[in-house]
């Protein structure tokens, strides 16, 4: 498994070592005693999966607390650009974004800590498969709209198809003035 930091704290990427042979391959996705060297204190309590076509972009996402989600993210088929901003209070890249391409021919993984709005476009028609250390709790939602200027993501999908749920959710700006999350 290779394990690469990225420029902010606590996103890490991983790639796990794949074993092929002549029947096809085969690699570990996740093993709790490889993973507590990454987070010791980490337990996924809820896996989930989504099909979206090419040109969807879901998110962006994120639990409040008690419910905050740390996530394992990964492409079980297909490619996306998967997308994350930092809303941990006190961060020093808080609003900071942060993309990075998952693709299951590479077989990438992205953690994901507690406190990041969390969202993906597809690249190609994709499944993507994802740990939570939370289970979902509808009234503990919240999110940033995916075109918000002031993050001014590049998702890489011309005429994206987004949900009415994700075409509501508020900017940033619009997020901290409600005070569900603060920088400090």
């Amino acid at each position: 498994m290779e394990i690469k930091t990225t420029n902010i704290e606590g996103l890490i990427e991983i790639t796990p070592k794949v074993f092929p042979d002549t029947r096809g391959w085969f690699f570990e996705f996740y093993k709790d005693v490889s993973f507590k060297e990454i987070n010791p204190s980490i337990q996924f309590v809820q896996e989930n999966i989504s099909f979206s076509k090419k040109g969807v972009i879901r998110g962006l996402h994120l639990q409040l607390d008690p419910f905050a989600q740390a996530k394992l993210v990964t492409v079980i088929k297909g490619k996306v650009l998967d997308v994350v901003v930092d809303l941990r209070k006190g961060s020093s890249t808080f609003g900071s974004t942060f993309t990075l391409v998952l693709d299951s021919e590479k077989n990438n993984m992205l953690y994901v800590p507690e406190g990041f709005a969390h969202g993906f476009s597809a690249l190609e028609d994709s499944y993507f498969f994802y740990k939570c250390s939370s289970t979902y709790s509808p009234k503990f939602e919240a999110g940033i709209i995916w075109n918000d200027p002031k993050l001014n993501i590049d998702w890489q999908i011309n005429n994206p198809i987004i949900s009415q749920k994700d075409q509501a959710l508020p900017s940033l700006d619009e997020l901290l003035i409600k005070s569900v999350i603060s920088p400090e």
